[in-house]
């Protein structure tokens, strides 16, 4: 796994270890990502069965959570694109689950990899009525330079949630958009569906520590 996957990976599993926590109320965007993140990785380093690459416990560990902080569905429509309008409610359902679902296989095994890395947030550039923000932070490694970390976060009736992650330059969304445009040519929004179902099927299959993609 190269540092991209790895952060990305921190980055979008973060938020299932924190999702039933009390959450503070008027808690600012960049305060709510940090406390997330910090989360995760003190349970990563600690944890001896996540050390050891125990598929199960990280698994049920993210997928019981309600993961309240990630807008999943936002996220799966940015990287539909225009293809998203298109689709019909069951369709949106279906491919939002199927699409955090591969995110939460890809890069569950992450999480037994990290070890010395701490994460150091940037000030915050908006204003108090904004309600889209980029939350700037960098992973401070035990060699080699920091790596940029960033996060889009929108407000809603429901307090902050995150809908996009960049690492080295790189969104997450944009990095699916090409796959799902490629699949959905070939076809539709049903054959895209179903090679995320196949692809999943498959790292469900396989060892933790291998489901990451090389």
């Amino acid at each position: 796994m190269n540092f991209i996957q790895k952060f990305i990976a921190l980055a979008t599993v973060a938020v299932a270890f924190n999702a039933s926590a009390a959450v503070p109320a008027n808690e600012a965007p960049d305060a709510l990502v940090k406390r997330i993140s910090q989360d995760v990785i003190d349970t990563a380093k600690t944890d001896k069965a996540i050390q050891a690459g125990d598929t199960k416990k990280v698994i049920d560990l993210v997928e019981t959570k309600i993961l309240p902080y990630v807008d999943f569905q936002r996220m799966t429509a940015l990287a539909a694109g225009r293809f998203w309008r298109d689709a019909t409610p069951e369709q949106q359902k279906a491919l939002t689950e199927q699409f955090r679902s591969l995110l939460v296989f890809t890069y569950s095994g992450a999480l037994s990899q990290i070890k010395n890395e701490t994460v150091e947030f940037k000030p915050l550039r908006a204003a108090p009525d904004d309600t889209e923000v980029e939350v700037r932070s960098q992973v401070n490694m035990t060699r080699g330079e920091p790596i940029p970390l960033n996060y889009r976060v929108a407000k809603g009736p429901q307090g902050w949630k995150i809908y996009d992650i960049n690492v080295l330059g790189a969104w997450l969304v944009e990095t699916y958009k090409g796959t799902f445009a490629s699949e959905i040519s070939k076809g539709g929004m049903d054959g895209l569906i179903k090679a995320l179902t196949e692809k999943n099927k498959k790292l469900a299959s396989k060892p933790l520590k291998t489901n990451a993609p090389k």
